[in-house]
């Protein structure tokens, strides 16, 4: 929805009228002034849209580590993994660069393990899924750093937050099943 009201500019181009899905990044839509030095009137919809998306990342790091009963690993799951979505609320300051670094060691973090409870329980296709999505998550970061290939980077970066964010609904959609599973296996034992 934001990038319906993004008045223009990228860093390509200060001069394009609107939110160019090429060239913008998604922190252009939370910026103050736009790209091309006017009020940027996405912004309260973009910080919006930030704060409900990191709050609900928030609880499914509450809840992956149930995926895996025996692994030692669960709390820093949950907690390096809830903390980072709640830094990364702080994408739009001045301290952007340092929110990407503190959240993304914590997301790796996290994400280490789980990709080591997918691996032990047999959760192949989610563990590869994943690890493909983290590994393009660190191509973003090399990008963003050397930029090498820098042109590429807003649509590299577009494609990895709906690969990633499909990722997040296939490892919820197996976390529900499990559950409900657990409950109904409960529920016969009582």
């Amino acid at each position: 929805m934001a990038t319906f009201y993004y008045p223009g500019g990228s860093n390509v181009n200060k001069t394009t009228i609107g939110f160019d899905w090429l060239n913008n990044y998604w922190c252009d839509l939370t910026g103050e002034l736009a790209k091309n030095g006017e009020t940027n009137s996405a912004r309260q919809i973009a910080l919006t849209a930030m704060i409900i998306l990191c709050s609900s990342l928030v609880v499914f790091w509450f809840y992956v580590p149930r995926l895996f009963s025996d692994i030692k690993f669960n709390q820093i799951i949950r907690y390096a993994g809830m903390t980072s979505m709640t830094v990364v609320i702080f994408l739009f300051t001045g301290f952007h660069d340092t929110v990407i670094i503190i959240a993304g060691t914590l997301g790796i973090a996290a994400l280490t393990g789980v990709f080591i409870g997918l691996y032990k329980n047999n959760l192949t296709k989610l563990f590869y899924y994943g690890a493909f999505c983290l590994g393009l998550m660190l191509f973003n970061y090399f990008i963003y750093e050397t930029s090498f290939l820098l042109s590429l980077l807003p649509i590299i970066q577009k494609a990895t937050f709906v690969l990633f964010l499909l990722w997040i609904c296939w490892v919820d959609i197996y976390l529900y099943k499990t559950i409900k599973a657990k409950n109904s296996n409960e529920q016969l034992l009582q």
